[in-house]
């Protein structure tokens, strides 16, 4: 995964670092330092306490550079790999629904994030696609069948 980030991000800079916050897993720490010079990162750590079952304590680390403490989160991927497995069967836990084929989750991945940005009205009448302006209206399944079955 890291490696795929170092191939689709811009380099960082001191000036402009990149700034990465995970939960206590240290095999970030060394990807890291493996791809990146450190003046160009802000890694922060966050992990939770957890006393049956329920997060009581969360606990934040500068591990390289200097990020600001109160700035390390992890709700909004923890948000999106929620709704993830929420909403694409394939991506449960325990499932029945897997992927025999790495293709095929990606595929599956592919129509729901098509779905997600421009299917999906988030406030009642824009989707997320709208509100970025890549369109100006929002997508049917209709047309979104249609599109496919005539261009493939």
């Amino acid at each position: 995964m890291m490696n795929q980030l170092y191939e689709r991000i811009t380099l960082p800079y001191p000036d402009e670092k990149l700034v990465i916050y995970s939960d206590g897993n240290d095999q970030y720490e060394k990807a890291l330092n493996d791809l990146y010079a450190p003046p160009c990162v802000n890694y922060g750590q966050i992990v939770k306490i957890r006393k049956k079952g329920k997060v009581v304590e969360k606990l934040k680390r500068a591990v390289i550079g200097s990020p600001d403490l109160s700035d390390i989160e992890t709700t909004d991927i923890e948000n999106s790999n929620g709704i993830f497995r929420e909403r694409v069967g394939r991506l449960v836990r325990k499932t029945k629904c897997f992927s025999k084929l790495k293709c095929r989750l990606e595929e599956a991945l592919a129509v729901f994030q098509f779905y997600w940005n421009f299917m999906n009205e988030i406030d009642g009448k824009s989707t997320p696609g709208m509100i970025e302006g890549l369109i100006d209206q929002k997508i049917t399944w209709s047309m979104f069948l249609h599109t496919i079955i005539k261009y493939g």
